[in-house]
């Protein structure tokens, strides 16, 4: 989850467009990445800088996305809450960065073409 470009090399940014308004790319797949990393839709939310509002939106999006929920949540209480990824989340995720390692090991000619033809930054 870091900026592709902090290295100086270009990165490609997948989205995978499913119709229907049904879409997962960079930030959901982050999202879920951070929802396994700390357990919880706020904290990933708040580390990438979204509205708690913003965070379970996406979650509900994806868990009505696909077939089987991709996160399972428990309400806080007096043993606080959470959240983990499912079977299907783990899944999704693994696919979607299995593609974008896919599609920047076969972009990546392109992609140094590309930076080739770059007007040097100034300064």
């Amino acid at each position: 989850m870091t900026d592709p470009v902090s290295d100086g090399r270009p990165d490609l940014r997948l989205r995978v467009v499913f119709g229907d308004g049904r879409w997962l790319g960079p930030g959901k797949a982050d999202l879920l990445d951070l929802v396994r990393e700390t357990g919880s839709i706020s904290a990933a939310g708040r580390r990438m800088g979204m509205s708690y509002k913003r965070a379970w939106t996406l979650i509900e999006d994806l868990n009505a996305m696909f077939r089987r929920p991709l996160v399972h949540s428990t309400r806080g209480g007096a043993k606080g809450g959470g959240a983990r990824l499912t079977e299907a989340g783990d899944s999704v995720l693994a696919h979607y960065r299995a593609l974008e390692r896919a599609a920047a090991r076969g972009g990546r000619a392109e992609l140094d073409a590309l930076v080739a033809q770059l007007r040097d930054r100034p300064g």
